[in-house]
């Protein structure tokens, strides 16, 4: 029997490097392993938790959409739906949160981060927090479950999801039997935190993120930002340390990578090495953000293909949640 694979991207702003080295990149490299089925969705009702805005939340829904395929996703030998297409997710998600105590999701960790700046600030502890952020994790666990889902590729920030996806199988299962698969996470260990223009984590909120799809001038610029220590051209450097050599490596060959992690360590100048890592990005990226652009031009067909996929998916989440249905006696 194949593994089931699963994953989402939210979309709730452009794609950039930390989606694709952390999300995209390794479920793509899954989805060439014969031994996995593999899900990818659109995570558009989790975008409503920010996005409010319709003309907004239509565009990075079709950017997300056209990042996968852009990327090499093929929608023949995956599944690949949008998730307010597929209605069980919202139906398990009600089933789920009656299985889900209160004081789990007192301690997911977007909650709890954002009831601890308010705290800072000195506002009231749920400024700001709708029911769609705290109930967040529960409709996470209803994608992961519905699908029956084995493996979820995922960085180390989102691991707390995936457990708390186990649990709320764990606790139906005790009331009505074995029902749900429980699930596990893949974590690359090398890319788990990838590090934004400023050293922290590349995050849309910190607004220190590379879009994967930028123009070549202004890709060069964004990469110029990085920042970087005052050691001088000619001192060794340690490339595990580098923001710029953990990019580099993710899109040059392996020669490249060894050639320039050489020049690291018998030392190069910052200036060019930000040359060097614009060099094998712009390159990678060229035909992808071609391809890109068309796909945005034309949503119809992106319509059209997430409405196949949404179809494939109903084939498996319509009987199961018939199954799941029938053992709580609705």
């Amino acid at each position: 029997m194949k593994k089931q694979v699963l994953t989402g991207i939210k979309p709730t702003g452009r794609i950039h490097l930390g989606n694709y080295i952390g999300a995209i990149k390794p479920a793509l490299r899954l989805a060439e392993n014969e031994s996995y089925n593999t899900a990818y969705f659109v995570a558009d009702y989790h975008g409503l938790t920010k996005i409010h805005d319709q003309h907004e939340m239509r565009e990075l829904s079709y950017g997300v959409t056209a990042a996968w395929l852009a990327l090499g996703l093929n929608p023949d030998r995956a599944i690949f739906y949008r998730q307010s297409d597929v209605p069980e997710i919202f139906e398990l998600s009600w089933i789920l949160a009656c299985f889900a105590p209160k004081g789990l999701m007192n301690r997911a960790h977007a909650y709890k981060s954002m009831v601890e700046d308010n705290q800072n600030s000195g506002r009231e502890a749920d400024a700001g927090v709708n029911m769609g952020l705290f109930t967040y994790p529960i409709l996470m666990a209803a994608d992961i479950l519905l699908f029956q889902t084995e493996l979820v590729p995922v960085g180390k920030d989102q691991i707390q999801h995936v457990e708390i996806a186990r649990d709320l199988a764990e606790n139906f299962n005790k009331q009505y039997g074995e029902t749900f698969v429980l699930p596990e996470y893949i974590i690359q260990e090398e890319t788990s935190v990838l590090p934004g223009l400023d050293g922290r984590k590349m995050s849309k909120s910190y607004n220190n993120t590379i879009p994967l799809f930028e123009e070549p001038k202004k890709l060069q610029k964004l990469i110029n930002k990085i920042k970087t220590d005052s050691s001088t051209p000619e001192e060794p450097k340690d490339p595990e340390s580098s923001v710029i050599f953990s990019l580099y490596k993710e899109f040059a060959t392996s020669d490249q990578v060894e050639e320039m992690r050489g020049r690291f360590q018998g030392g190069i100048g910052w200036g060019e090495a930000k040359k060097e890592l614009f060099g094998v990005m712009n390159s990678f990226i060229e035909e992808p953000r071609s391809k890109y652009k068309e796909l945005m031009a034309n949503p119809h067909l992106l319509d059209s293909i997430l409405q196949m996929g949404a179809i494939k998916a109903r084939e498996k989440t319509i009987p199961f949640m018939k199954e799941i249905k029938r053992k709580i006696g609705i």
